[in-house]
């Protein structure tokens, strides 16, 4: 029986591992599927060997705590490849841990495949002989397959996840489902998806609502919030704890942390300003280690400033408020403008079918 351990360390990487999960499954029935992993990949019939939710961690300094435990699941991850010689690994995103196993899993004679690749064209080029082990490479943006293949790496385009969900409702029947008033514009708030990105950023987010609200009296706000998160004192923001789609659905504006949450803001067609805090030795170090313009996907994928970003020092109630308040006037040529270049963005993530794309990928490696 051909046995496959897949390894997704954090919330979003066990989404896209149990939808390879389920692609894997059709093409190849009767396989046999372990993981590092959460609730998606259970729910997907995979039996899940160590929990994602006691190693899920952002930045340098927050990630210090968590080393001993990645080193003891290490541990027991390459005991477990010497003695059960699966016949592929899969690794999903997470590259800290992944980079790792990589290594243990090739040192196994295991092929090991990488989806979502590491971020290397923006920490340094130099780290990429780090992927030595992984023999392919499925990567999401597509600019990095150029990349990598030029640095020596097999890689392949698969197109971005995201495009697989199902279409959003329209805006009116999204603000119908979450209770609010089908007639009044609407300001999204994305703070994230992580309880520490929540506390990172609320008080900041709930501010720029506030003076959103003083200078547009007729603004309703809408919060995507992510459940056992605190949102204190929301005051007239709504807070909904389901489906973040809806809010993406309902929006006409949004205020959004940087990461994947700008391309789903852009697959919405949502105009949005871009944001992030991390503690300020995790900022010190990434500003001197990045090598690219922006920290927005949607600016990397389009190649100019679709959306503007306001980071760390520049992160305020004040700025974001400014920056938000005209595109949620949908004649503003600001508003247009970034409309554009969501269409761009849109285009340039591919064609749906990506786990379809990775697991045809997973099949070729099986020996």
């Amino acid at each position: 029986m051909t046995r496959i351990y897949i390894s997704a360390g954090e919330p979003s990487a066990d989404a896209h591992a149990a939808a390879v999960a389920t692609a894997l499954r059709r093409r190849l029935p009767g396989i046999e599927l372990e993981a590092l992993g959460g609730p998606l990949l259970e729910r997907a019939g995979v039996r899940v060997l160590d929990r994602m939710e006691s190693y899920s961690v952002v930045g340098f300094v927050e990630a210090i705590a968590k080393i001993p435990a990645h080193y003891r699941l290490l541990n027991r991850i390459k005991q477990s490849f010497k003695d059960k010689r699966y016949d592929l690994v899969i690794l999903v995103d997470y590259p800290g841990y992944h980079l790792r196993a990589a290594a243990a899993a090739s040192a196994a004679g295991i092929p090991v495949l990488y989806y979502i690749a590491p971020q290397m064209w923006a920490w340094g080029p130099k780290r990429v002989r780090k992927l030595a082990p992984v023999n392919q490479l499925a990567v999401i943006l597509p600019f990095e397959e150029k990349f990598f293949r030029e640095r020596g790496v097999a890689a392949t385009f698969v197109g971005h996840p995201l495009k697989d969900r199902p279409p959003p409702p329209a805006r009116l029947d999204a603000r119908r489902m979450l209770g609010v008033d089908p007639g009044r514009p609407t300001l999204g708030l994305f703070p994230g998806s992580r309880k520490q990105e929540v506390k990172r950023h609320w008080t900041m987010f709930r501010g720029a609502a506030a003076r959103v609200a003083a200078a547009r009296p007729d603004v309703q706000i809408i919060a995507a919030g992510t459940p056992g998160a605190e949102y204190p004192d929301p005051g007239k923001i709504k807070v909904h704890l389901g489906d973040p789609l809806l809010v993406f659905a309902a929006a006409d504006a949004g205020i959004c942390k940087s990461g994947t949450t700008t391309l789903e803001a852009a697959i919405a067609d949502l105009p949005m300003v871009i944001t992030y805090r991390v503690h300020p030795i995790t900022s010190y170090i990434a500003f001197r280690l990045l090598n690219v313009p922006w920290v927005g996907l949607v600016n990397l994928v389009a190649g100019y400033e679709v959306a503007p970003e306001f980071l760390q020092g520049r992160a305020s109630a004040e700025t974001l408020a400014d920056g938000v308040l005209p595109l949620l006037d949908a004649a503003n040529p600001v508003t247009r403008r970034q409309r554009e270049g969501l269409r761009l963005v849109r285009e340039r993530l591919g064609a749906p079918g990506a786990a379809d794309r990775v697991a045809e990928l997973a099949a070729g490696l099986i020996r």
